[in-house]
């Protein structure tokens, strides 16, 4: 799977060169710096599609043996990870060049860019407007998330996976790109706003993950064309997908029961919610199984008090949770 050694093991990539294409290669050998912001990058993005499938038979497992299962299938489950993941490479990258990590960029150039719409409110009637401040230069994030992640597949058999996979990661990017906010700050004497400097902010990578979660659910699946270069979405009517939707081949296993052939971990043993009707539900995580409810017992810090100077003193105290767990 392309880029699947970045996803599951980001520290490590740079060793396995062999498995690297050209310009993987050269980031490598050129830009380790960048390649750190990469892992962080991917790192970051496993962790958000743990967060938004947290509730769902399959979660997100980091477990390396399982996911690689995930990684090797072309799901809907794999269309969100390279997503998300390809998403977070670009959004750590553009992140480290704002904060003056990264010798290669720093804030965004806007002596190009005509200046900023003024919005409708109060007190802003006659502002003057002007790009200033430190803008965010998601453009670098973006073309150095597509070099890392694009990397060329071998023609032949893979060539419609390939197409698949880098739709995929193009769409996390533009989850990134697309969706730039404009803040401002005001300046004048006592409080007044006789000149606003306004830059341009990537959105909270929480809205990213929330924002492909909605297009995972919304998945297109496609089929390759005759010619191996096109992909024909697979029903009647359906219109062909956009830049932003993801896109998958193949029908997802269910999840219920263990297997290593698909990746899949069960849900045996998972907490649920018993009076949700959601995919968080027992009902729904456990399968029909059923389920039983557990008393655990935890202690945690209370009664927290800070004494001058400087401790802060707690106690301990017991604290009881009805789990509900799937058999």
């Amino acid at each position: 799977a392309v880029g699947s050694p970045l996803v599951m093991d980001p520290n490590s990539i740079c060793r396995k060169t062999k498995r690297l294409a050209g310009k993987q290669a050269e980031l490598c050998q050129l830009e380790p710096e960048i390649v750190q912001e990469v892992a962080k990058g991917t790192k970051l993005g496993v962790r958000e599609c743990q967060y938004q499938f947290r509730f769902r038979r399959w979660n997100c497992t980091s477990h390396s043996k399982y996911f690689g299962k995930i990684l090797q299938q072309d799901i809907r489950e794999t269309a969100f990870v390279y997503a998300i993941t390809a998403a977070g490479v670009s959004h750590a990258i553009t992140q480290a060049c704002s904060m003056g990590e990264l010798l290669q960029c720093g804030c965004e150039l806007t002596r190009s860019r005509a200046p900023p719409s003024p919005t409708a409110g109060p007190g802003t009637e006659g502002t003057a407007w002007e790009w200033g401040g430190c803008g965010d230069d998601v453009q670098f994030g973006y073309e150095k998330s597509q070099q890392f992640m694009d990397a060329k597949n071998k023609k032949g058999k893979n060539d419609i996976r390939a197409l698949i996979d880098l739709h995929n990661n193009e769409a996390g990017r533009l989850a990134v790109r697309s969706y730039m906010r404009t803040e401002c700050k005001c300046h004048g004497l006592s409080g007044s706003c006789t000149l606003r400097t306004c830059w341009r902010k990537m959105p909270h990578f929480r809205e990213v993950g929330d924002r492909l979660l909605e297009r995972f659910n919304g998945a297109f699946k496609v089929m390759g064309g005759n010619d191996g270069k096109t992909l024909i979405p697979v029903g009647d009517n359906i219109k062909p997908p956009d830049k932003q939707d993801l896109i998958y081949s193949a029908d997802s296993p269910d999840f219920c029961s263990a297997n290593r052939k698909t990746g899949s971990l069960g849900t045996r043993g998972r907490v649920c919610n018993s009076t949700a009707m959601d995919t968080s539900g027992c009902d729904l995580l456990c399968c029909g199984r059923g389920h039983r409810d557990e008393t655990v017992v935890s202690e945690e810090n209370c009664l927290c008090r800070f004494h001058w100077c400087c401790v802060v003193q707690c106690r301990k105290c017991s604290v009881r949770q009805e789990l509900s767990l799937c058999i």
